[in-house]
């Protein structure tokens, strides 16, 4: 039986999440339920003798007051993440920062937000429309980042979105929720590097997105990152039920710098690359129907 298409959230109401054990895991359900084949991946190494860790969990939002990145910040730094850094090469139209915790067992949070300003006044006209729709006091919700999508958009809307930004037309597709996390493998114990664990995912019948090539940057960048091509599911847009791109899956591994840190950024030469694997796809639609 296929999975129903995803829809329009209204009205969600969330236990509060009080622990940080409890906000990865239903970060981790959420982005499950639209990015499936993380799951089995992550079974699949687990069938090995694998624990995995996570690099980093990436989310983004519009950059506008309320919901902007530092709104999706705040339940992170709640739990003791803090903002580190800014990157400033991570695609078009595009803000981010990482946070960090003082525990480095956790993942790294990658924020993004969407410059509003840069795009066409048609763009901005959509956008505005949709943030429009949002309740008083919406960002100040203690589950933002795995609200949903909270706003309608038609087919139409989502298209001309995609002409200018994917990640603007990703986020009017699928609201607030995370858009991928990224396995660490430099903690693996079963493979002795990237190109072995993408070998490895590939028999087993998973697809890498080769774009910029398989693996983006090198040891001499000090990271090295794999993307998976992203599961095509269900959505249910306001005239039509249609079959796009949902999050990605990445493998992350990461050198050490001469002092013996772990390098804690993303190479500006393979940034880029993995952003347009990770955000890039061509419409397809599903019609409508059950």
């Amino acid at each position: 039986m296929a999975a129903a298409a995803l829809q329009l959230r209204t009205g969600l109401a969330y236990r509060a999440v009080v622990t940080i054990a409890e906000l990865l895991d239903v970060l981790w359900r959420d982005y499950t339920a639209s990015a499936p084949q993380a799951e089995h991946i992550r079974y699949l190494l687990a069938a090995r003798g694998e624990i995995l860790s996570n690099d980093h969990v990436a989310l983004c939002s519009y950059g506008a007051a309320g919901i902007d990145a530092q709104a999706l910040a705040r339940p992170f730094e709640a739990l003791g993440w803090r903002r580190r850094a800014q990157c400033e090469f991570l695609g078009p139209h595009l803000r981010a920062w990482t946070w960090q915790h003082d525990d480095d067992a956790l993942p790294r949070v990658l924020i993004g937000e969407i410059a509003i300003d840069e795009l066409s006044p048609a763009a901005q006209a959509v956008i505005g429309r949709m943030i429009g729709e949002l309740p008083p006091g919406f960002g100040d919700r203690d589950d933002l980042p795995w609200a949903g999508r909270p706003w309608r958009v038609t087919v139409a809307e989502y298209q001309a979105l995609l002409a200018e930004s994917e990640h603007a037309a990703w986020l009017a597709a699928f609201g607030f929720r995370v858009h991928h996390f990224t396995i660490d493998v430099g903690a693996l114990s079963t493979f002795p590097d990237l190109e072995a664990l993408d070998a490895f995912l590939i028999e087993h019948g998973f697809q890498l997105d080769d774009r910029g090539g398989a693996i983006k940057g090198s040891a001499a960048e000090w990271i090295e990152q794999s993307v998976m091509r992203a599961d095509r599911v269900a959505v249910e847009l306001g005239d039509a039920v249609v079959r796009i791109p949902s999050g990605g899956y990445q493998l992350v591994r990461r050198y050490r710098l001469p002092s013996g840190e772990l390098f804690p950024g993303v190479a500006p030469a393979s940034a880029g690359a993995v952003f347009a694997s990770v955000f890039a796809s061509v419409f397809a639609s599903a019609g409508t129907g059950g």
